[in-house]
C-alpha cells in the first residue's frame, strides 16, 4: 500500500486485529516481521529519530501520562523536532501553539496542569501536541476516544484542513465504521486472519467485508444519498 500526499485513510478492524501494531510499524516504533517501509522512497530505518519526528507524528491510544506540566508547556513539546535545542521556543512557535489551542477550545486551559484535566480535555491536549509537531503524516490511534460528538466532528474538520492546506496525509484507526466512511477516502480493513483489504472506501465498505472482519452480521441502511452501517 502507498499513502500519498493529501490522502485521508481509515484503519478498521476488531480488537486484536493488529491496528495499533500497524500504526507503530509505520511510526518506526516497531519493526515489521517482513517487507519494508519506505518514506519518500527511502527506507525508514535510514532516518534518525529526529528526522522521523519531522515527517511522522502519532497519537497514541493510551493518551498522555500525567506529566508535571501545563497544557501550554506540553503542546510546545511538539515543536522540538524542528529545533536544535530543547529550550528554543520562538515567538512563531508560541503563536502557532496559541492558534492550535484556540482551534481545539483549549485557550482558557493553557496554564492548567495536566492532572487537573478531564479525559476529554486530555485527549484534546494530545491532539494539539500532534498538530504542533506539524508532521507530513498523521497516525492516529482511536483519536475520538473521550471526545463528545461536537469535538469528534471538529477534529475531522481540523485534520481535513491540514490535508488540504499542507498536503499532509492521515491514517486513523477507529472502531466507528460510519465515522471512517464520513471522513476518510481510503480504508484498510483488517480481517481476522491478519490480512488486510486495502482500497477506496466504496470497495471496502460492503456488508460482506465488514461482517467477515468483525465476525458478526453488519447491514447497510440507505436513505436518499446517505447510508450507515449497523450490527444486525
Amino acid at each position: 500500500m502507498t499513502i500519498n500526499k493529501g490522502e485521508r485513510w481509515g484503519l478498521l478492524g476488531k480488537n486484536g486485529a493488529g491496528k495499533t501494531s500497524l500504526l507503530k510499524c509505520l511510526a518506526g516504533i516497531l519493526s515489521p516481521k517482513g517487507g519494508s517501509i519506505l518514506l519518500d522512497s527511502i527506507p525508514m530505518k535510514d532516518y534518525s529519530r529526529n528526522q522521523l519526528a519531522q515527517h511522522i507524528g502519532m497519537l497514541f491510544q493510551e493518551g498522555l501520562s500525567s506529566l508535571p506540566a501545563t497544557v501550554l508547556e506540553t503542546v510546545l513539546l511538539g515543536r522540538h523536532p524542528h529545533h536544535r535545542s530543547l529550550i528554543e521556543d520562538s515567538l512563531t512557535d508560541l503563536q502557532m501553539v496559541d492558534s492550535i489551542l484556540g482551534e481545539l477550545g483549549l485557550e482558557t486551559l493553557k496554564e492548567r496542569k495536566l492532572h487537573t484535566l478531564s479525559g476529554g480535555e486530555l485527549q484534546r491536549v494530545s491532539i494539539a501536541l500532534l498538530l504542533a509537531q506539524d508532521p507530513k503524516i498523521f497516525l492516529l490511534d482511536e483519536p475520538t476516544n473521550h471526545l463528545d460528538i461536537a469535538f469528534q466532528v471538529r477534529l475531522s474538520h481540523i485534520l481535513t484542513k491540514r490535508v488540504t492546506q499542507t498536503s499532509a496525509s492521515f491514517l486513523l484507526a477507529t472502531h466507528d465504521i460510519n465515522y471512517a466512511n464520513q471522513f476518510c477516502d481510503k480504508l484498510i480493513l483488517m480481517l481476522e486472519n491478519g490480512k488486510p483489504i486495502v482500497g477506496d472506501k466504496q470497495q471496502i465498505l460492503t456488508e460482506e467485508n465488514l461482517s467477515q472482519a468483525y465476525n458478526c452480521k453488519i447491514e447497510k441502511f440507505s436513505k436518499e444519498d446517505s447510508f450507515i452501517f449497523y450490527p444486525a
